[in-house]
């Protein structure tokens, strides 16, 4: 179990003061300037030895990412882009760290940029978050008074601006490259790579974007050293992470703890347990909604972090938990999630955005029972011909719900098939 001192977010659930003053009481902000004067190389090589991955989903390994940025400026200046556009449903991690520890964020972007040569900063934040976007502007005006950005910010001798850009609710622009376009006052329609924004991303300028917790997290481990980071967790599966836990538990929350911790562990020790007890579980998704569900067997033997789960053939994506008790429409959950990702394609390329529509219509009558057998297979055969041929990944987080569904439930779509053809009516889903 994580220990209290342990804890990168002190304030996550705003019972402390999230001023600056309270900030730097905490800790935070605490020798800036000696850490940015270690240099650019050493804290990259900080980030990398600290086995810090991204906590945006893919779990790409943050100070590699930074090393690809240019060494030496070609003229064209550098940017570090923070992806605040928490769409994913069931998430709510980012949220809470800008709410309640926004000094974490801003003085990680400091670094951040500073080891990557950027001397601005954008931090796009998601079109539903008001409060937040206030709460995280009055930190920065704070900052600014302060001279913790701006000319020379913190004394470090790094001039170093920071912005932030309110976006307008769309899920696409949580994706790394459609971001950027809607930064630049484009269509949020994703770029195809090459480049990659190391090469040319915002401007045509080398970008890096990163998500809000990798960036938050840095300050800290810098502090206090890559072995105390990397200590938590199993190999190649480091640190401490938040987890935001949702659906059919007693107690929903969002809590930091160690990679690698049991799923039965995070849900009794955090949540109260599953509602009705371990054994009322159907079904979880470990990592936000685009990633396959785990029925209870699975899950009872779950360990959260990137590389069991998938092994598992799932992942632990943004680790939004979203617990399925035995009272559950497992279809209809899965139908739910089709119709989000049909109203979200950007339709940009085709096997998505025909695509969406068309699983979700079969979703449709598999939920109602009114579909043949043989459509299951036709279903599963579509998600494949979506899935790994789109510019982004939306498509694959449209198939991927629906292929663990048809993996772990299929029984319970052929029984409702089968029952709605015998007239009994009792076990058809609720319209």
């Amino acid at each position: 179990m994580l220990k209290d001192q342990d804890r990168i977010f002190t304030n996550l659930y705003g019972m402390h003061d999230r001023s600056l003053a309270g900030a730097k009481a905490r800790g935070h902000w605490d020798g800036t300037a000696g850490l940015i004067k270690n240099g650019r190389d050493w804290i990259v090589d900080q980030a990398k030895a600290s086995g810090l991955r991204g906590r945006g989903g893919a779990g790409f390994p943050t100070g590699l990412k930074w090393s690809f940025m240019p060494k030496e400026s070609d003229g064209r200046p550098a940017y570090l882009v923070i992806n605040a556009d928490e769409s994913e449903p069931g998430t709510c991690k980012d949220r809470e760290i800008m709410r309640h520890d926004p000094h974490t964020l801003i003085e990680g972007a400091l670094i951040a940029s500073f080891a990557m040569g950027a001397h601005a900063c954008y931090i796009y934040i998601r079109g539903e978050f008001i409060r937040e976007r206030e709460a995280l502007q009055a930190a920065i005006d704070e900052c600014y008074e302060d001279g913790l950005l701006g000319k020379n910010a913190a004394k470090s001798g790094w001039d170093f601006d920071l912005y932030l850009h309110h976006g307008a609710g769309a899920y696409i622009c949580g994706e790394e490259t459609a971001l950027l376009e809607s930064l630049e006052g484009k269509k949020g329609m994703p770029r195809m790579k090459p480049p990659f924004p190391a090469g040319a991303g915002l401007y045509g300028c080398p970008t890096t974007v990163n998500n809000v917790e990798s960036i938050a997290v840095v300050p800290t481990i810098l502090r206090r050293g890559p072995d105390w980071f990397s200590s938590f967790g199993r190999p190649n599966n480091a640190g401490t992470k938040l987890f935001g836990i949702s659906g059919h538990v007693n107690n929903p929350c969002v809590v930091e703890e160690e990679m690698s911790i049991p799923l039965k562990e995070l849900l009794d020790r955090h949540c109260g347990g599953v509602r009705g007890g371990w054994d009322n579980l159907k079904a979880v998704i470990p990592g936000g909604s685009s990633v396959p569900l785990l029925p209870k067997d699975i899950a009872d033997e779950a360990i959260m972090d990137f590389d069991w789960l998938r092994e598992q053939r799932s992942g632990l994506g943004t680790a939004a938990v979203i617990v399925m008790d035995q009272s559950t429409d497992v279809i209809k959950a899965i139908w739910r999630l089709a119709k989000f990702y049909k109203h979200e394609s950007c339709g940009q390329c085709t096997p998505c955005r025909e695509g969406t529509g068309w699983m979700m219509r079969v979703m449709d009558r598999l939920v109602k029972g009114d579909a043949e057998v043989e459509e299951i297979d036709m279903l599963l055969d579509v998600t494949k011909q979506v899935e790994g041929h789109t510019i982004c990944a939306l498509g694959d987080a449209a198939a991927w719900p629906i292929q663990g569904l048809i993996r772990h439930f299929r029984d319970e779509i052929e029984d409702r098939i089968k029952h709605k053809r015998t007239g009994r009516v009792s076990a058809v889903a609720a319209e």
